[in-house]
């Protein structure tokens, strides 16, 4: 009976020790550090909205992280094949993505918005860019989202993202139609535009994670529900976007 209970006591500190030893385990990061003001490379150091609440989310489970810098195209693969468990990096939840990988709940609404400069007036929601002359990317899908949704704007394209926000500040043209992140870290930087309330579209950012690893989704829910009630969050979103989540 002695020789039972020590076994058995035995048998539970292994696997008390083997519970610990896989929370200190490190989460093993996807990332594409080239998409500021998300995630990007500063000073040699990753930096941008995705790393602050990363780094926010390891506090929260107890857990280290691990980052895998990668092309855009190669994080979802790299998950799949085991190589890395999630994927934080400005990634839209989508259904054929959810056919591969598990999704936390969403972190945040992105999608694409209308900015204009700060005194402007006649364009106040997305349908009073008709007959305005509208900048967008050649390239992004703003360009096909506009022809499609809004074909009495008058498209400027150009190549780089720069010159969409120069010709808006020059006056040749009213209004941009680019992605939210950047837009609102624009017009943080410059005091000089404003981003329409009425988004033009809504995709949500979510963290991808492994099939094979279900409760790391629900511990990083977990810890999503607690920076957002402790107002960590909100905190971020204002250190980034200069504004309160809306």
């Amino acid at each position: 009976m002695k020789l039972r209970n020590l076994l058995l006591v035995g048998m539970l500190s292994l696997g008390a020790q083997a519970t610990a030893a896989f929370a200190a385990d490190p989460i093993r990061v996807a990332i594409d550090p080239t998409f500021p003001p998300m995630e990007y490379i500063q000073d040699g150091k990753h930096t941008g909205f995705d790393i602050d609440l990363a780094a926010a989310l390891s506090v929260k489970m107890g857990r280290k992280l691990e980052y895998t810098d990668m092309d855009f195209k190669g994080m979802i693969p790299s998950v799949i094949s085991g190589r890395n468990d999630i994927v934080l990096s400005a990634i839209y939840i989508t259904d054929e993505r959810k056919k591969v990988v598990d999704f936390t709940d969403p972190y945040f609404t992105a999608g694409l918005v209308v900015m204009v400069k700060k005194d402007n007036n006649a364009i106040q929601k997305p349908s009073d860019m008709a007959g305005k002359r509208v900048a967008v990317q050649v390239g992004t899908k703003s360009i096909a989202f506009l022809k499609e949704n809004y074909p009495e704007a008058i498209r400027v394209e150009v190549e780089k993202n720069e010159e969409m926000f120069n010709s808006l500040e020059s006056g040749r043209a009213d209004a941009v139609v680019t992605g939210k992140p950047a837009a609102l870290l624009y017009s943080k930087a410059r005091d000089t535009t404003k981003v329409l309330a009425e988004p033009v579209t809504r995709e949500d950012y979510g963290i991808a994670v492994s099939k094979k690893l279900p409760q790391l989704r629900e511990d990083l829910n977990k810890a999503l529900k607690e920076i957002k009630a402790d107002g960590t969050y909100d905190k971020l979103i204002v250190r980034w976007f200069g504004k309160t989540p809306g």
